[in-house]
């Protein structure tokens, strides 16, 4: 079946960085596009990144400069690493992906941005 974990979050001060991962199994990863989202306290799930299959990639206006997504085929993992992180990037990050219009979650990992 297909799974998502990811990992790496954590408590980081303003202006630090973090590097997300995802492992994926279950189905052929490089032929799928991967996506993170984050959902804050309060607030709606929200588009992060996506990488496509050819390693195109697109951002949300929010993160742009900031964050970069990039995966490995040969380890079926997707990352995200993210510098000069703020207080409102604190949330907790999914990675995302899409199979024959059914979309999959992992379980989250919780980046807190604060001193």
């Amino acid at each position: 079946q297909v799974q998502l974990v990811e990992s790496g979050g954590g408590l980081v001060q303003p202006g630090g960085s973090l590097r997300l991962s995802c492992a994926a199994s279950g189905f052929t990863f490089s032929t799928k596009t991967m996506s993170w989202y984050r959902q804050a306290p309060g607030k709606e799930r929200e588009f992060v990144a996506l990488i496509t299959t050819t390693s195109s990639t697109n951002y949300a206006d929010s993160v742009k400069g900031r964050f970069t997504i990039s995966r490995d085929n040969a380890k079926n993992t997707v990352y995200l690493q993210m510098n000069s992180l703020k207080p409102e990037d604190t949330a907790v990050y999914y990675c995302n992906t899409n199979i024959l219009t059914r979309q999959y979650w992992g379980q989250g990992t919780q980046v807190t941005v604060s001193s």
